[in-house]
């Protein structure tokens, strides 16, 4: 027969068969079980509660919180907030992760730390070092207060907290991301006669734009849903630093409450976009 040399045996290797086709199936079923009910109970609840307490007094009650004066002050900051500090963080990321994967440098160890600083600091901690940093008693206070410059009970020091707490996302997506592609690509670039900036746009930026974009959606989210820090920075002046998160907070406190989950569930809204564009955009990829 074709294929067969006389005189010697033939052997077939068979490949061992994954850990889920031997598991047993009341296991896989049980796991898969135990993982829906922790979904169920931690997210999908949440989720329905907000939009059914926020619907309970009817329609018009929710579209009249939504359409109040502070409710859309707070909206129009939190918007303004995300939109400096998405971008800001997105370019810091990449600079860092580029920094960090590409080149060997003293202190890239000290580096990395730092990056990882705010996620190991309570974001309460966080604003409150902006407020001994700039406060009136802080140690820029009265230069700034000299100058007429206000940063805390003002929008630049919601700004900087926000910062201060999503700067490490896009970062801590892209650094594992590029270590594992390695240099190869890049130093064919440039063996190739391709500038920096040419390898970064045509080789190193199509290779992780969607671990980039799964950063950004995540500093976006932080950002829209910031509490603990923009609360110490804010003062809740209403009308002018409150964000949606803080304005749902003085509504709860005021014993409004169809009118703080409204504001919750447009907050939640907002996240399901963003879950929504990203979705949209990786099966766009996909095909």
């Amino acid at each position: 027969m074709a294929g067969t040399v006389p005189g010697r045996a033939t052997s077939s290797v068979v490949a061992p068969a994954s850990p889920a086709a031997v598991e047993k199936p009341w296991v896989k079923w049980s796991l898969v079980g135990l993982a829906g009910l922790v979904l169920l109970w931690l997210i999908v609840l949440p989720l329905v509660t907000v939009l059914s307490e926020a619907l309970k007094r009817g329609i018009d009650v929710y579209w009249a919180a939504l359409s109040d004066p502070d409710a859309r002050a707070a909206l129009r900051l939190t918007l303004l907030v995300a939109a400096i500090t998405v971008p800001l963080n997105t370019v810091f990321g990449v600079m860092a992760a580029w920094t960090i994967t590409k080149f060997q440098f003293k202190g890239k160890k000290l580096l990395t730390t730092l990056i990882d600083l705010p996620f190991a600091i309570s974001p309460v901690i966080g604003g409150l070092i902006f407020v001994l940093v700039f406060g009136r008693q802080g140690w820029f206070g009265p230069w700034l207060e000299a100058h007429d410059i206000k940063i805390i009970f003002a929008v630049p020091g919601i700004v900087l907290a926000t910062l201060f707490v999503t700067f490490p996302f896009v970062a801590k997506e892209l650094i594992p991301l590029m270590e594992e592609q390695g240099t190869q690509d890049e130093e064919a670039a440039v063996t190739l006669g391709a500038s920096g900036w040419q390898v970064f746009w045509k080789v190193t930026l199509p290779s992780i734009r969607w671990g980039l974009l799964y950063g950004i959606i995540l500093c976006n989210a932080r950002a829209m849903g910031e509490f603990g820090a923009v609360s110490v920075v804010s003062g809740h002046i209403r009308g002018e630093t409150n964000t949606l998160p803080l304005h749902v907070e003085i509504l709860y406190n005021e014993y409004q409450f169809s009118a703080s989950f409204a504001v919750a569930s447009l907050l939640l809204l907002l996240a399901l976009a963003t879950l929504l564009i990203k979705n949209l955009l990786t099966r766009k990829n996909a095909h």
